[in-house]
């Protein structure tokens, strides 16, 4: 996981997100303002996170940009964590915040059948 975490930490301070941990996932909160699950891309592949998001702003009747300081996308590629799978992952995002919540490896219980060998 220090290497999530080394990720997260070198994102650019307008980027605000928590990363919690359980004894069978973790669970990575970040602020994604004006941004909807229709805007909002995300993919687990070959051990990447990848979420690319886009917020839509209308612009004001009669008025033009002098300063633009909110971002329209917000893209960020980061390492998945080696003792944690994409199988099962599982995001949402509601008001501006998305959270992704990524089991651990080999922490779902299966039950498993035991049958006498005796005849």
């Amino acid at each position: 996981m220090s290497a999530l975490r080394d990720a997260l930490r070198e994102l650019s301070e307008d980027v605000f997100f928590d990363l919690l941990e359980s004894d069978d996932a973790y669970l990575l909160v970040i602020d994604v303002p004006g941004v909807s699950a229709d805007s909002l891309d995300l993919s687990i592949e070959d051990g990447r996170i990848a979420i690319d998001a886009r917020r839509a702003k209308d612009r004001v009747d009669d008025y033009d940009y002098v300063e633009e300081n909110r971002p329209l996308f917000f893209e960020v590629d980061l390492p998945l964590p080696g003792d944690a799978t994409e199988s099962d992952a599982e995001a949402t995002v509601e008001r501006g915040v998305l959270e992704l919540r990524l089991p651990k490896q080999g922490t779902s219980e299966t039950s498993i059948d035991v049958v006498d060998g005796e005849p």
